[in-house]
């Protein structure tokens, strides 16, 4: 095997675990440190740009291939990781189908009270009774609101769980007419952009 094939070999091993990273990250890395491994990976990616680029002028009377590859290939891996909701979105989109008959286990046995908020914080949240599959990022941890003279619940489900008053995203249950009066503005305009109905009662919201 020649320098080429085995410098082809780790870029596929990169890029692999640079994939699985992202799932590990978005299913089980704790809220409060996710920043931190983004940013040190951010750094670390932008730090191998520059040495290859330098390496590329460097070399530049004389480039081969791979090594244009290589700059390419950190680049792009520097750009995603920067830019960390490219990949976040495309997770989401198949998390949503993929544990959509779940989502709806737990919100029929929170409309059932077969689920409670059970923190001592009094704040909603619920911790779910199992640890996987993990249906809320991040300790699968889910909001429970209910309005009893209603008979209406709302259940938050989230899909990017931050911390101190940065914004935090959720797969949003409600029959609640007025949230759902609330969530339906919140997909028009501005906010549209990470805001919108996914179909009849469900929501992706950010706050």
């Amino acid at each position: 095997m020649n320098n080429r094939s085995k410098e082809i070999i780790i870029l596929v091993l990169v890029a692999v675990l640079w994939f699985i990273y992202r799932i590990v990250e978005y299913y089980l890395v704790p809220y409060f440190i996710a920043p931190f491994l983004w940013l040190w990976l951010s750094v670390g990616f932008l730090i191998i740009v520059i040495y290859q680029l330098i390496k590329l002028i460097r070399e530049r009377k004389n480039i081969k291939t791979i090594q244009i590859i290589k700059t390419i290939f950190y680049g792009l891996l520097f750009y995603f990781t920067l830019n960390r909701w490219l990949v976040e979105n495309v997770i989401e989109k198949a998390d949503w189908h993929i544990f959509y008959k779940k989502r709806m286990e737990i919100v029929e046995k929170v409309r059932k009270k077969e689920l409670n908020p059970n923190t001592n914080l009094n704040n909603g949240v619920c911790e779910l009774p199992f640890k996987y599959p993990i249906i809320s990022h991040s300790g699968n941890d889910i909001i429970i609101g209910r309005n009893d003279s209603m008979k209406t619940i709302t259940v938050e489900f989230f899909t990017f769980r931050n911390f101190f008053e940065a914004p935090s995203t959720f797969f949003i249950y409600t029959n609640d007419e007025e949230n759902i009066k609330y969530y339906d503005a919140r997909t028009k305009g501005y906010h549209s952009k990470h805001n919108w109905k996914i179909e009849e009662n469900w929501y992706r919201i950010m706050r």
